[in-house]
């Protein structure tokens, strides 16, 4: 290794204000809300991130890169983030940390029982935690001396990528009806609304959701959901 080599991999070693220095994080998330957030709280930390919005695209990456940790939502338009961690937990040599992430707290035990090591909830905004969730389930010889002593700030991601959830939201409320995927729909919303702490969207998402299950008619909540999304569109055009 020659000089450039060693100075190279010196500026790639974590430090106390960038503690994931030198890790890969492969997010994979179908929000671009979410995303912006996680890609805000791997620059913060020094990672590098890579993204993929479903399943078939995570897939076609990990058959190329191995990243350090991957970070899956449960809920994808392709399937369910459990069976992605279920194959990378299988994998050899496995990625050293596997995390699930959601906006309901209910699904932890599902993504636990599929092999991630850990489960965050939606919103993420906590620097702090967001590194400790990551470092303290590394190798022993790869985690900080204190993870006590990570800094905290709380992450804002730009609220235009809000607006493009809203957005795609909206198109596949105008194309398609059919249960499979209003189940995924109801549940991209309402993740995204309570990474954005919109109450009133969440509960209309939750309200069309418990329609579903409890098989009574449809029309009056998706029409009401469909109804909020669009207002919420159309603040963009005001500002």
């Amino acid at each position: 290794m020659d000089d450039s080599e060693l100075f190279a991999a010196a500026h790639r070693l974590p430090t106390k204000r960038r503690p994931l220095l030198g890790l890969t994080i492969l997010v994979v998330e179908d929000s671009r809300f979410a995303c912006e957030a996680l890609r805000l709280l791997c620059l913060r930390s020094g990672a590098r991130i890579r993204r993929a919005d479903c399943l078939k695209s995570a897939r076609r990456h990990l058959k190329e890169y191995r990243p350090s940790v991957v970070i899956a939502d449960v809920g994808l338009p392709d399937g369910s983030g459990t069976e992605l961690i279920a194959e990378i937990n299988q994998g050899s040599p496995r990625v050293s940390v596997i995390l699930g992430i959601s906006g309901d707290e209910s699904l932890e035990e599902e993504t636990l029982k599929a092999g991630a090591d850990g489960f965050l909830a939606k919103p993420i905004t906590s620097l702090a935690a967001f590194q400790h969730a990551i470092l303290s389930r590394l190798p022993a010889d790869r985690q900080p001396a204190s993870l006590q002593d990570l800094s905290d700030e709380t992450i804002e991601p730009d609220f235009l990528a809000f607006q493009d959830d809203m957005a795609h939201a909206a198109d596949v409320l105008n194309e398609d009806h059919e249960g499979n995927t209003l189940d995924y729909l109801t549940q991209f919303i309402g993740g995204v609304a309570r990474s954005a702490g919109d109450k009133p969207l969440a509960n209309a998402a939750a309200s069309l959701a418990q329609a579903r299950m409890a098989g009574r008619p449809i029309g009056p909540d998706t029409a009401m959901l469909a109804g909020m999304v669009q207002e919420r569109l159309e603040r963009k055009i005001a500002i």
